[in-house]
């Protein structure tokens, strides 16, 4: 009799722990709570017919370099356009710092800046592989490429203390690399927001850069349900599971493993729960959140800077020193009145986004958590700032505040989409420390979220780490992803 495995979530983590488990013989059933599955790389309909949105995550670098996603020929399964451009940074006046792929063009842009970005990035982006080995796992390991680990560890201490403010001598620069590590939703500076950062950062200048899914993100979930589907695999929409109590269970009996793709905190609802590993949970913590609009437009962003019309990707909000002001506004519990933007605008090398001639933009600020503040209007201000007439090219919007987040998808707490605060502190513990973080106490039951290393982004890796934690558990033998995909 087939082994049973009963996945909650149909997140891209949820989804890969259920291609890996369904090709390692498992009868896999996906639960999903909405009505629609992909959880953060999913692609609708939102503001007008023919403009399609993501309703999550829209640019994911580090999903093709993700070791899983490489075993399982992502690339070859989903038509990927790689922007010259990684993304940009406007300043005042028409000014801009831009992260071409080509680091050395970037670096000419940069002018004075230029040796100090390359010192800085080049060692990283050149050794991406190294790279990713060392943050896509669990830290508690002995590193395989010591040397980039200290390269990385070194910019790390740099960028993530205030010497970092004496990197770089011109504004492009320094707000370049702060546009990045401001995808972290922390305090700035900090060690956490330096390390996902500077992470983000070499992807910029390697490989396929800051690629995206030609017609959306849902391209990623969809090629993972296939595959799924193809090894006897099933998805269920609107199966909200609240508790894991087996009396809330209806008919989805969890079979021989239990694996979440969900906040920590659906575990303790678990009737066999160890006191010690329940205080763990509850002592998680979750961060600031973001407040999301997509625009509907009648044609690009008129930007006033025309490199930045190039890029897909624009982070917003002035100068460094603003752009932390913002962050830190957060961090209190307050949003400034010019805060940090990202935006996205699939349409300039991506067409099939809306219809002939009109452009879509996402778009999302950070915000206190739960907060029920509609971003709509702080983000026009703010895309207006630096693309003068843009308030009249919006043909229609729609806004997701904090607080309406956890209803399109339970597990952003809060609103919180990294799925929970990513400090120093918690970028190790996660939600435990424990060198097998994604096993939990209770036999059977595996946690695959962004709550557990690597912690969130779009690589599938808290997945696969799940899964293979569970066969291994099984007696079943210790897999590399490569395994699973060898023809």
């Amino acid at each position: 009799m087939a082994r049973r495995a009963t996945i909650i979530g149909s997140g891209p983590n949820g989804l890969t722990a259920g291609v890996a488990l369904a090709r390692a013989g498992y009868t896999v059933t996906v639960l999903e709570a909405s009505s629609t599955v992909g959880g953060g790389v999913r692609t609708g309909e939102l503001t007008l017919p023919g403009f399609r949105h993501d309703v999550g995550s829209a640019v994911h670098p580090a999903a093709l370099s993700s070791p899983f996603f490489r075993a399982f020929r992502l690339r070859h399964r989903i038509d990927w356009v790689t922007p010259e451009i990684s993304y940009a940074h406007p300043l005042e006046g028409g000014r801009a710092g831009i992260a071409w792929r080509d680091i050395d063009r970037t670096a000419e842009g940069l002018g004075r800046d230029a040796k100090a970005w390359l010192a800085m990035l080049r060692p990283l982006s050149s050794h991406l592989e190294n790279v990713v080995d060392f943050t896509g796992s669990q830290l508690l390991r002995v590193p395989r490429h010591p040397l980039t680990t200290l390269r990385f560890g070194t910019r790390v201490l740099q960028m993530g203390t205030a010497l970092g403010r004496r990197t770089f001598a011109t504004e492009e620069a320094d707000a370049l690399l702060t546009g990045v590590f401001a995808h972290a939703n922390t305090a700035l500076p900090s060690i956490g927001a330096a390390a996902s950062g500077l992470f983000l950062a070499a992807h910029a200048h390697a490989g396929d850069g800051w690629a995206y899914p030609r017609g959306g993100a849902q391209r990623i979930a969809d090629a993972l349900i296939a595959d799924l589907r193809a090894h006897g695999g099933e998805v269920l929409a609107d199966h909200h599971v609240r508790s894991l109590s087996a009396l809330e269970w209806g008919d989805a009996a969890a079979g021989d493993l239990l694996v979440l793709d969900t906040s920590p905190r659906l575990l303790l609802s678990h009737p066999d729960i160890p006191g010690a590993y329940a205080r763990a949970i509850e002592r998680y913590r979750y961060g600031a959140a973001a407040a999301k609009v997509d625009f509907a437009l009648d044609g690009p962003v008129p930007w006033a800077n025309a490199d930045v019309a190039r890029s897909p990707t624009v982070h917003l909000g002035g100068t460094s020193a603003q752009v932390r002001r913002s962050e830190n506004t957060v961090a209190r519990g307050a949003v400034s009145d010019r805060p940090y933007v990202l935006a996205v605008q699939p349409s300039v090398l991506d067409p099939s986004r809306a219809p002939a001639g009109n452009a879509v933009l996402w778009a999302y600020i950070h915000v206190p958590a739960d907060s029920p503040l509609d971003p709509t209007e702080l983000v026009t201000r703010q895309v207006e700032r630096f693309a003068p007439g843009f308030r009249d090219r919006i043909l229609a919007s729609q806004a997701m505040t904090a607080a309406d987040r956890p209803g399109v998808n339970p597990s952003d707490i809060g609103g919180d989409i990294l799925g929970g605060a990513f400090g120093l502190i918690q970028a190790i513990r996660r939600p435990v420390i424990s060198p097998t973080p994604w096993r939990t106490p209770m036999p059977g039951v595996y946690l695959a979220s962004a709550a557990t290393p690597p912690g969130p982004g779009v690589t599938g890796m808290p997945g696969w780490y799940a899964a293979r934690q569970a066969i291994d558990d099984a007696g079943v033998g210790r897999l590399e992803p490569g395994d699973l995909f060898r023809t």
